[in-house]
Parts: structure tokens; C-alpha cells; sequence
């Protein structure tokens, strides 16, 4: 798809290095966690189903577009805890942009995005619609279950991505593309 001559200009216009932060929404995660973290007894091993692989991966993918992440953190699917610590970060560590995975989807403890809805300025509906129509093209009609969004709060992008790798290799290939031009608008 050819870009316009507009988007080549704000892109040139774009900041070259940006700071992040990347937040797990996930029970079972901040669980083991923290009873890993209180018993003594703990080996060390870390099961696959346990390791936050999504949020290494959206911490390798921004890494590897040339920006930094200055926050990381794992916390349970709690509506006022995402809302508070997506307030802190933003008010504490002045990241550009934060990228959450998890709590996107549709059971009842999935509250990510009423957390964060809650918050925004402005909701970027394009990034969900943008997600979920290339979505289909590889998982068909199950993209419908996703809610990955983005919009702007107090001066910062946040994108909330689902919790699986895959999903979360393909955010961060969108996010990794677009994060400085749309971090130079909200900036203008």
C-alpha cells in the first residue's frame, strides 16, 4: 500500500527513540508470581504457562524498533488496580506509549479495556478495527472475540493487546510502525 506524501512528512517529523512501558494483565501470572516470590522452597524453574512470553515479546519488539521500555509489570485483571497503575506509570515514568496485553477479551474478568476506556482522551478506534480485519485474515472469524484498542491518555498512547504471543507478535509489528507518528501528533 502506498503511503501519501502528508504521512512521509510526519513520519520524517516522527521522534527516532521513544520510552515505553508494558503491562501483563493476568491472574494466573501475578499469582505465581508472588507465590513463587513467598515460598522459600521455590526452584527457580518457570513453567511456559506461567512466564509471561507475551510481555517479553512486546518488550523485545519495542526494544528491537529502537525504543526503551522504562516500566514493566505484571497485575491481576482488577478494573481500579490497571486504572491506578496506568495512572502511575504515566504520571511517575512519562512514557510515550504503554502497551498492555491481556484482559481483552470477552469472559467476565476481562476488564482491560473498561479500565483503560475509562481513562482515555481520545479512543484511536482505527487500531481495533485495523487489528481485527488482519486478524481474520489468520485466525477467520475468531478475531471477533478480540477488543484490542488504543487511545490517548493525559499526553500518552496505549495500546491494549490480547494476551496470546501471537497476537501480540502482530500488535507490536503495528505498534512498532506507527508509535513515533502518532506519538509526534499527540505531541503537536
Amino acid at each position: 500500500m502506498a503511503e501519501g506524501e502528508t504521512t512521509k512528512k510526519h513520519r520524517a517529523l516522527a521522534p527516532e527513540k521513544l520510552n515505553a512501558a508494558v503491562v501483563t494483565v493476568s491472574d494466573s501470572k501475578f499469582d505465581y508470581i508472588w507465590k513463587r516470590k513467598l515460598d522459600e522452597s521455590y526452584s527457580g524453574e518457570i513453567k511456559d504457562e506461567t512466564d509471561d512470553i507475551s510481555g517479553r515479546l512486546l518488550i523485545d519488539g519495542i526494544e528491537k524498533a529502537g525504543n526503551e521500555v522504562v516500566f514493566y509489570s505484571i497485575i491481576p485483571d482488577h478494573k481500579e488496580l490497571i486504572k491506578a497503575l496506568v495512572d502511575f506509570i504515566v504520571e511517575r515514568y512519562s512514557p510515550d506509549f504503554i502497551v498492555t496485553t491481556g484482559g481483552t477479551g470477552i469472559s467476565p474478568r476481562d476488564v482491560t479495556i473498561e479500565a483503560i476506556m475509562e481513562l482515555y482522551d481520545k479512543n484511536l478506534e482505527g487500531f481495533g478495527e485495523y487489528f481485527r480485519a488482519r486478524s481474520f485474515d489468520d485466525i477467520g472469524s475468531a478475531a471477533l472475540l478480540s477488543r484490542a484498542g488504543a487511545g490517548v491518555y493525559n499526553g500518552c498512547l496505549i495500546f491494549s493487546l490480547p494476551g496470546s504471543p501471537n497476537a501480540c507478535k502482530f500488535g507490536m509489528k503495528i505498534i512498532a510502525r506507527e508509535a513515533s507518528h502518532l506519538v509526534k501528533h499527540v505531541r503537536e
